[in-house]
């Protein structure tokens, strides 16, 4: 039985699965292989994450949206803001769900979690829950110094009962021994072999950046490199502006711009003939991530020649934020998605430079990864899945060892460990 197949009977049974695995064994891609399959039944799904641009990339809405849950980070909180009651359209639209999936679980917080469960009793929800991530990713934002709590850690989790299936299979990269070296990086385990490993990937960088994406941690960095290296392409410099389609005349403009900031989106795209870009979508003929050279634009149309030096014909293309509303359908009243605003854009950015951060999900081919600006637990690992082979990879020097460079969070790894030995 295949782990789809295994998960659909599962959550046909209302049963709860927490779907895990590393980078790059396809976690996104059988989400979204469900999302079809159970949409195409006629399942009403929520499609949630903690963060926008972990929502947007499956389609969704951040979980406080959601459920209602304001800027609230406990259950204390929620009560202080007079928000701990359920509103009436909020426990219709969650009791209506068939399925609620959670994406990017890692990033859920103990808190948080309790938070869901609460606003899941209250609106006596019958359907099944799919949390969706790798604890051996990027833990919870605490505000300040304060300690980090993980979903697992809160008594929901336990009160949920998942049932786990891990994703073992590495499609993004074929490379054994780099594959073997990202799963030691993962669990923090470096010894003599993974330091003499990572050090050879510490190269000459050269003085022509423009094949090469730079991998940061903090997004001045980013934004500074591609503007940079964007000058000295001696080329007229034409700025693509995102149109926007109003379905809601409610729609506010905060909304819109945190909505194209949360789905990597730019708002003023700025393109030269001659620069690199990363395709930031999947289609039938570029994936997330594939990296390609402008070579023609007008005001409608932007060619991208792609590495096989196949060139693709761009149009601007719509991602659109919806919103749950109770409509009227043959007499009766039932909650419908329906579009609140659409925006349009090239689904590229410029390649020079992305941050650890936007470039989840992507597949980058050449890369230089400044470890310099890692600084939380499974940073560097998440920098490092993102390459496709070691060969087209660059370390830049880092600031400690790579040991020191490599860590995880240890609530997090007993987590994992004991996961896996009860698994086996």
């Amino acid at each position: 039985m295949s782990e789809y197949e295994r998960i659909t009977s599962l959550l046909d049974t209302k049963q709860n699965v927490f779907l895990t695995g590393g980078a790059g064994t396809g976690k996104t891609t059988l989400t979204r292989k469900l999302i079809e399959h159970y949409a195409g039944e006629g399942k009403k799904i929520a499609k949630l994450a903690s963060t926008g641009m972990a929502a947007t990339l499956i389609g969704g809405q951040t979980l406080h949206s959601f459920l209602d849950l304001g800027i609230a980070d406990s259950i204390e909180e929620l009560e202080r803001q007079g928000r701990l009651e359920i509103k009436k359209k909020i426990k219709k639209l969650v009791s209506s769900m068939d399925l609620i999936i959670i994406d990017e679980i890692s990033m859920v917080s103990a808190p948080l979690f309790e938070m869901i469960r609460l606003r899941l009793l209250q609106s006596d929800f019958k359907g099944a829950l799919l949390a969706v991530g790798d604890f051996l990713q990027l833990p919870p934002v605490v505000r300040g110094y304060g300690e980090i709590y993980f979903a697992f850690e809160s008594e929901s989790w336990r009160r949920f009962d998942f049932k786990t299936v891990t994703l073992e299979i590495n499609h993004r990269s074929d490379d054994r021994d780099f594959v073997k070296v990202l799963d030691k990086v993962r669990f923090a385990e470096i010894g003599d072999a993974e330091h003499h490993y990572l050090h050879h990937l510490i190269k000459p960088v050269g003085e022509d950046l423009s094949q090469y994406t730079y991998l940061y941690g903090k997004n001045n960095s980013a934004s500074r490199h591609n503007e940079a290296q964007l000058a000295f392409i001696d080329s007229d410099e034409v700025t693509y502006e995102v149109q926007l389609v109003r379905h809601d005349k409610n729609t506010n403009d905060k909304e819109v711009e945190r909505f194209l900031n949360d789905a990597r989106i730019e708002p003023k795209l700025k393109l030269k003939v001659g620069a690199p870009v990363l395709f930031t979508r999947n289609a039938w003929n570029y994936f997330n991530g594939e990296r390609g050279e402008i070579v023609r634009l007008n005001d409608e149309i932007v060619y991208v020649e792609k590495s096989d030096g196949v060139v693709v014909k761009l149009e601007r293309s719509a991602m659109t934020k919806t919103q749950w509303k109770e409509k009227s359908v043959e007499g009766k009243k039932e909650m419908m998605e329906e579009p609140k605003f659409s925006v349009h854009q090239f689904p590229i950015t410029l390649a020079f430079a992305i941050t650890i951060h936007k470039s989840q999900g992507m597949s980058i081919e050449d890369l230089i990864i400044d470890t310099t600006e890692i600084f939380a637990p499974s940073q560097f690992y998440v920098a490092l899945s993102r390459a496709t082979s070691p060969h087209r990879l660059i370390l830049k020097q880092p600031l400690t060892n790579w040991c020191n460079l490599a860590f995880v969070h240890h609530k997090a790894l007993d987590f994992v460990h004991d996961q896996r030995e009860r698994h086996e």
